[in-house]
């Protein structure tokens, strides 16, 4: 089993020491030595058929060209949803579960154990699809960092991302957010990689560092946090909030070669991007956080007031009755299976 390798280069006066605690504006005891795992190099990816395996599948992607894109989902309905329309990775929302399971705003109310069953639903569904979610803060100090990432992976997931908001956190997209030291953003995403390393036989979870500080500290510091958990083995970098093109391509060069992953959401603060102006401003993920849950916000509201006026959901159905709604959940599959087993459960 691979371990890591934090490659100290060799000691250093205290004066080189001291100069080093200076230039991170007194957040001591960052840098201490840069993640090597040579197993985990994309040039190991580049070649060979796709995986069946959704973490080695998603490390593929991002090693090949092209950008990977992942729609947000929120459920089992909106997970069948982007699976139909042809989507080669997805994307669990913190916002959209934290919604659509708790019917709560996102601001630290849903926990790790919602963010977990959630996950385990829609890995269920296409095992070899990976899944990205979103895992908050981490849910704790270290020790809660590493169980979620090892809950994640034993539940199917194919990566995740933790930030460096305050537990009390809130939407990336809200305003008057709080962020962490520096120092403790890095523990959090050290904790991260000891736990993917410690995985009996060789893990390859993807680990994403999420910083909201662009808001709060500038994009300076924003880069700079990124580049520390770069270096702690964080496998790809992600700033919330860009507001602009020229910031996104700034980022991506000065991250480089780390992959960066861009954030799309309508009318929150990162402009909206297509897929394709987000690749061809360097972004390797780009994600729809919640492309699923407002629309179904706006599709349930219409279908509500439809029936509050008219008295019936006909209009609303579209003509979709409960054996077509069935077959995009799958009915077919749980049809097939029944018989080949030898079931006779749905031979009527």
């Amino acid at each position: 089993m691979p371990g890591l390798d934090f490659k100290n280069h060799g000691p250093q006066p205290a004066a080189a020491v001291d100069a080093r605690a200076s230039a991170t504006d007194g957040h001591s005891n960052i840098l201490e030595g840069v993640y090597s795992n040579p197993r985990l190099d994309p040039k190991n990816y580049l070649e060979g058929p796709l995986s069946w395996h959704p973490a080695t599948r998603l490390r593929q992607m991002l090693a090949r060209p092209g950008i990977v894109v992942a729609p947000g989902i929120c459920d089992g309905i909106s997970a069948r949803c982007a699976l139909e329309a042809g989507f080669s990775c997805l994307y669990q929302s913190g916002a959209a579960t934290t919604a659509s399971r708790l019917g709560q705003p996102d601001v630290a109310i849903a926990t790790l154990n919602d963010f977990v069953q959630s996950a385990q639903m829609v890995c269920s569904l296409d095992p070899s699809m990976p899944v990205i979610a979103d895992a908050d803060t981490g849910f704790g100090g270290p020790t809660m960092v590493a169980r979620t990432v090892t809950q994640y992976a034993s539940a199917g997931v194919a990566g995740l991302h933790i930030e460096d908001q305050v537990q009390t956190k809130r939407c990336g997209h809200l305003l008057g957010k709080q962020v962490v030291s520096r120092e403790e953003f890095v523990t959090r995403i050290r904790a991260a990689v000891l736990a993917r390393d410690a995985i009996p036989g060789g893990s390859d979870f993807v680990i994403i560092a999420r910083t909201d500080s662009a808001q709060v500290l500038g994009m300076d510091e924003a880069v700079a946090r990124l580049r520390l958990t770069a270096d702690a083995g964080a496998d790809v970098c992600f700033i919330e909030g860009v507001r602009t093109q020229e910031l996104l391509e700034s980022t991506v060069k000065a991250l480089a070669p780390k992959p960066v992953l861009v954030n799309v959401i309508s009318g929150g603060l990162t402009p909206s991007f297509t897929t394709s102006e987000a690749e061809a401003m360097g972004a390797k993920v780009i994600i729809f956080s919640l492309v699923s849950c407002v629309a179904a916000v706006h599709g349930i509201r219409a279908a509500m007031a439809s029936l509050k006026k008219t008295g019936t959901d006909f209009a609303s159905a579209q003509g979709m009755d409960p054996k077509s709604f069935f077959e995009i959940m799958g009915l077919n599959e749980v049809v097939s299976l029944d018989a080949r087993a030898g079931g006779k459960s749905f031979q009527v």
